[in-house]
């Protein structure tokens, strides 16, 4: 039986939030409900998989900063230079820019993203890389700036605070080695030299986080290190475990010592690799449902690791569903993945209407669903 209100598209009386879909999507009007908790301790709770009392929704329960958001150029050295791609910038044509590692880059519009510019390479030697790849001198890069900015203007403590690091260990080492290729071999030659400069890439990644940090109320960090395509993982899981576990470990065991939730993002097929994931440490997982079976993995796995995602059934490449249908695949999602915690999601959907009745669908749902675990 239901508990909980599902509010009508804009029905008079009911308080309403204006959100920004976080790709550029434009400003949508969704409901405000009177929570028992906040937001922050109910995302918590969810990556503990300790009785969350709804699903966070990424869109009304987080606030997200963008590695360009957080730090900005701060002498003529670095002018020019950013730290990943812009995805709030928007273009009809392709541009390039030189992030702050010197990689040079081309945002593509057709896919919507970045990739690394044909032709262009910084280290041809991986054994070379302690003499020839710069590392940013963040003394170099003002923080203070955005950060006063944002915590006045912008902040909501409502909500919980995320921050994207960018690249991690892999994407960055292909982006300076000129493409996965080059990248790959380098990993079955010089396993030890490739081991050295993750470790070194860790330090800065640490500091990195460390400023942000120390601006920022964060709740939880994303990570990001794409360890396979649609067919398979890039490595095994040996080069895993020599080159790639234990650094990263060290970055995940830093930021949870912070009382920060760890989510590592990685696209591919990379279910050989969960289980690794699983000893780091990580709370979420923001995988690529394409290739990765959500249930079967839930299944498996549901009670030491928990997901980022989006709404089981729905097809982005065909029509809209029907209020209906929308309604039926969030009751879905929240009952194949929500069980004892462990979901966050993110709701991509560009009708306001459609995106409205979702908002409040699962919100409503998954309290009754949270509700009837606890047996209330």
């Amino acid at each position: 039986m239901m508990k909980y209100a599902r509010y009508d598209y804009m029905q008079p009386g009911v308080p309403t939030v204006k959100e920004h879909m976080l790709f550029g999507g434009g400003e949508i009007e969704l409901p405000v409900f009177d929570t028992p908790i906040s937001a922050v301790e109910n995302l918590k709770r969810a990556a503990r998989r300790d009785s969350p009392c709804w699903v966070p929704n990424g869109l009304t329960d987080l606030q997200a900063i963008l590695p360009n958001e957080a730090i900005l150029p701060a002498s003529e050295t670095v002018a020019g230079q950013i730290v990943c791609a812009d995805f709030k910038r928007r273009s009809d044509v392709n541009w390039t820019f030189t992030d702050w590692f010197n990689t040079n880059w081309t945002f593509v519009v057709q896919v919507g993203g970045p990739m690394l510019t044909p032709g262009f390479r910084i280290l041809d030697d991986v054994t070379e890389w302690d003499r020839v790849v710069k590392f940013p001198d963040l003394k170099k890069w003002d923080f203070d700036t955005y950060a006063a900015d944002y915590m006045k203007n912008v902040y909501n403590p409502k909500k919980a605070m995320t921050m994207d690091l960018g690249l991690g260990c892999t994407e960055r080492f292909v982006s300076i080695m000129g493409g996965y290729t080059e990248a790959m071999i380098a990993f079955a030659e010089e396993p030890e030299a490739c081991a050295a400069f993750f470790e070194r890439f860790i330090d800065h990644e640490i500091e990195w986080f460390d400023e942000v940090l120390a601006r920022y109320p964060l709740t939880m960090v994303t990570y990001h290190d794409d360890w396979g395509n649609e067919k398979d993982t890039f490595f095994s899981e040996r080069m895993l475990e020599e080159m790639i576990l234990a650094p990263t470990k060290r970055l995940v065991d830093h930021i949870k010592s912070k009382g920060l939730i760890f989510e590592l993002h990685s696209c591919g097929n990379i279910k050989r690799f969960i289980p690794y994931m699983i000893d780091m440490g990580v709370d979420f997982m923001q995988i690529q449902r394409r290739v990765v079976d959500f249930p079967a993995v839930k299944t498996q796995y549901g009670d030491k690791i928990g997901f980022c995602s989006g709404i089981e059934g729905l097809d982005f490449g065909a029509a809209p569903p029907s209020k209906e249908a929308l309604i039926d695949m969030i009751r879905h999602t929240v009952d194949v993945l929500g069980k004892g915690g462990g979901l966050y999601m993110s709701l991509f959907l560009n009708d306001s209407e459609l995106n409205w009745a979702a908002t409040s669908e699962l919100y409503a749902y998954s309290r009754e669903f949270y509700d009837k675990e606890r047996g209330i």
